[in-house]
């Protein structure tokens, strides 16, 4: 019996093996690079699961793969890149999985705003345009006002982001967006201030239970880098069951009835608002964190939604763990990584500190506006989130990432940046 992971985040791989093994099933993990992977790999047995390495972008190559592997009962696509590829291959080889076309809307930002706001969940419709920049500029400011948000429809992980407060940002904002290479489309949506969090859920046949909220502190404006996480948020419990019901009809409306998603809202004045729908769980250590903190490991419910069955977790009375948090540690300059140093401060450090690295000495890191500049996390515990930030900012206080600067900008720098 095999279940299939299509690439995976960078953490959880641990949980999803041991998951796989006590539900009977064998994990497959098809790759480009399982370097990717290395963290988790080197902590399992080599027999642990089955790792094959082709390229997961060819669609039809990996569906000849997978005809051909036997036993095939359920597909995995956990990560926004391979999001939309993954409900492919369900439907073509007939295994469990949602309607293509509901993930489809999920990983269309745009079109989840306005679908939201037809259904009076939002107070913002997205702001789009079929022609130029500068049409887009003229509907902005005609049909959303400043302060707003421009961002790719199909962006992950805080890239290609702005937040444009007046309009020489405004212009600024088209002009480098102009020079970029988007997953999707360019539009605007009004901008919510207020703090943002993560709604951790999981969904069966339209049934939602809101496992937790995780914060999520972000860097000082203009720039949405995502800089330290805590989960369980303690909202009272009225709160939290409004939120609950919330999270529910914003699912519901998006057509997102089964599986984990991870739902970014910012908790306004007058209540909270969408950033977006993410039909996946979520991603560094917020897996990692609710296995912890829930004292249940949450990648059986990965598995059991892969097989087309109600997740236990659904119903199951949770036995509850130390709350966590988790600094993402950038370098001060962009460069080649040459190391991390401070690590060795942990073992007199409360919170039982703990560094998962991200990239390795001499990968090269060009980006510190977006997630695709940390090269590592550093992990702490408490009894409530309020704590264990406090714990896992002391410690992510005691590392310094290192970075020397390219030798010369005319080079070609490896790829994987």
């Amino acid at each position: 019996m095999s279940v299939v992971c299509l690439e995976s985040l960078t953490f959880g791989l641990r949980h999803l093996v041991r998951a796989a093994d006590a539900l009977g099933e064998r994990l497959m993990l098809l790759t480009r690079d399982p370097s990717y992977y290395a963290y988790e790999l080197e902590r399992l047995p080599a027999d642990a699961l089955d790792v094959v390495t082709t390229d997961t972008f060819d669609t039809d190559g990996v569906t000849g793969l997978l005809r051909g592997t036997p036993g095939l009962r359920g597909l995995i696509s956990s990560t926004d890149t391979w999001t939309l590829i993954g409900a492919e291959l369900t439907d073509r080889l007939g295994l469990p999985g949602l309607d293509p076309a509901v993930l489809r809307l999920a990983r269309d930002k745009a079109a989840v705003r306005n679908r939201l706001y037809e259904a009076r969940l939002t107070r913002g419709r997205a702001v789009e345009s079929e022609g130029s920049l500068p049409e887009l500029r003229e509907a902005l400011l005609k049909e959303a006002g400043l302060p707003a948000v421009v961002k790719d429809t199909a962006g992950t992980g805080s890239q290609n982001v702005w937040l444009v407060r007046d309009e020489p940002e405004l212009d600024a904002a088209l002009a480098e967006a102009a020079g970029r290479s988007l997953m999707g489309r360019l539009f605007a949506e009004p901008y919510f201030g207020g703090p943002v969090y993560s709604a951790e859920t999981l969904s069966w046949q339209g049934q939602t239970r809101l496992l937790g909220v995780s914060s999520r502190l972000m860097s000082p404006e203009p720039r949405f880098r995502e800089e330290i996480t805590a989960f369980p948020v303690g909202f009272p419990e009225e709160q939290r069951v409004s939120l609950e019901r919330w999270l529910g009809d914003v699912l519901a409306t998006v057509g997102y009835t089964d599986r984990f998603a991870h739902v970014e809202f910012v908790l306004t004045t007058t209540g909270p608002e969408v950033v977006e729908v993410n039909p996946r769980i979520g991603g560094a250590l917020v897996g990692e964190g609710m296995c912890r903190s829930l004292g249940y490991n949450v990648y059986e419910a990965v598995i059991e939604t892969a097989l087309g069955r109600r997740p236990r977790l659904m119903d199951a009375d949770l036995p509850g763990g130390p709350a966590v948090a988790f600094v993402l540690s950038y370098p001060e300059v962009p460069g080649v990584l040459t190391g991390v140093t401070g690590l060795e401060r942990f073992a007199d450090l409360p919170g039982a500190p703990a560094w998962y690295p991200v990239k390795r000495t001499g990968d090269p890191v060009e980006h510190l506006a977006d997630s695709r500049g940390y090269a590592g996390i550093v992990y702490a515990e408490a009894e409530t989130a309020e704590l264990a930030t406090h714990r896992a900012v002391a410690a992510a206080n005691a590392v310094q990432v290192h970075t020397e600067p390219f030798a010369d900008p005319s080079t070609p720098r490896p790829a994987g940046g």
